[in-house]
């Protein structure tokens, strides 16, 4: 998936920019020289394992912790200028733990948040019914579940019509229907170049949804790109699955051999009931498939599979801790 760039604009200014930044406490780098740039109306996910870094980036960007080091741009504006009070009404920030007032109603709340944000009173019972709360707008908030609460924390950051979005765990309790409508909402959103940062711990969630994405581990981005870029930067298999008679896969098995003798490594194949389940390098991709096309018609079924965002997450993650133990026995030099 890529991000959508206005046609009228050919270097459009990032909507979020970060170079880098550092943010230490004592000897503890919690973010470490990140740089990122985020383009207008990308929708792009942040990972990174607990500690990883993600949540001190969060607050960096929206004013709320001081840099160490490096500087920060969102929507033109610089958070140690003195005019981020005013870009800051132009953001929406969803924080992990939504915490509101249990004796208001939902759009009582909204309403509070409308205050303090300066926007349209008359934006409120709209918003409500946009993430689904309309029927419940009189009710006071102690009588909401925890999936109704998410969804008023993220009418919240809709309100005064925000030009970027921050969303730390935005799906968190909502269930199935209310996460494809919420993430329906942000694909309107993006269409109108509204910018989302987005972090989420459920990675199929973000695999189909998000323009590009960055891995954080240790205060640091490790990787960045689209999931295909990611996957291709982390030389991630394929998996391949075939409906072959019996015979059939003998006869792939062996000229899968003769391959592999042949210097084609990482392959490996299993038999499954509906005949072979094959793993290859990406590189080896058209070799196996010229090997399988020779079949024809007695080629019953094929399947590909891409290494999920999961399986890259944790690829990234191994060869970085694998980078740093290196380092570490190598004294730091």
């Amino acid at each position: 998936m890529t991000s959508t760039i206005p046609a009228n604009k050919v270097n459009p200014a990032p909507a979020i920019e970060v170079r880098g930044v550092s943010k230490h406490y004592g000897a503890i780098h919690a973010v470490d020289g990140v740089d990122l740039r985020v383009e207008p109306g990308e929708i792009f996910g942040l990972i990174g394992h607990n500690g990883a870094g993600k949540s001190t980036l969060f607050k960096m960007m929206l004013g709320l912790t001081p840099l160490s080091g490096g500087e920060i741009l969102i929507d033109g504006g610089s958070v140690r200028g003195s005019g981020f009070r005013a870009t800051r009404r132009r953001l929406g920030y969803l924080p992990e733990n939504v915490v509101l007032y249990d004796n208001l109603s939902g759009l009582e709340t909204l309403r509070f948040f409308a205050k303090l944000k300066g926007a349209d009173l008359q934006q409120c019972a709209p918003t409500l019914e946009r993430v689904g709360l309309a029927h419940a707008g009189t009710r006071p908030l102690r009588e909401y579940s925890k999936g109704m609460r998410q969804r008023l924390g993220f009418a919240q950051t809709l309100l005064g019509e925000p030009r970027v979005l921050f969303l730390d765990e935005p799906t968190n309790g909502l269930d199935p229907q209310a996460i494809r409508d919420f993430y329906s909402v942000l694909q309107d959103l993006k269409t109108k170049g509204v910018t989302v940062l987005i972090t989420s711990h459920i990675l199929a969630e973000l695999q189909e949804r998000v323009d590009r994405l960055a891995i954080m581990t240790t205060g640091r981005i490790q990787a960045l790109g689209t999931v295909q870029e990611l996957r291709e930067q982390q030389r991630a298999p394929l998996r391949i699955e075939l409906g072959l008679s019996e015979a059939d896969a003998v006869l792939v098995r062996q000229e899968l051999g003769r391959l592999r003798m042949n210097g084609s490594e990482g392959m490996a194949c299993r038999s499954t009931p509906q005949g072979l389940s094959l793993t290859c390098p990406r590189e080896s991709k058209m070799v196996v498939l010229g090997v399988v096309g020779t079949l024809g018609t007695r080629l019953l079924d094929l399947s590909l599979h891409e290494s999920s965002l999961e399986d890259v997450f944790f690829g990234v993650g191994q060869s970085s801790n694998e980078a740093a133990a290196a380092t570490a026995a190598a004294g730091g030099h």
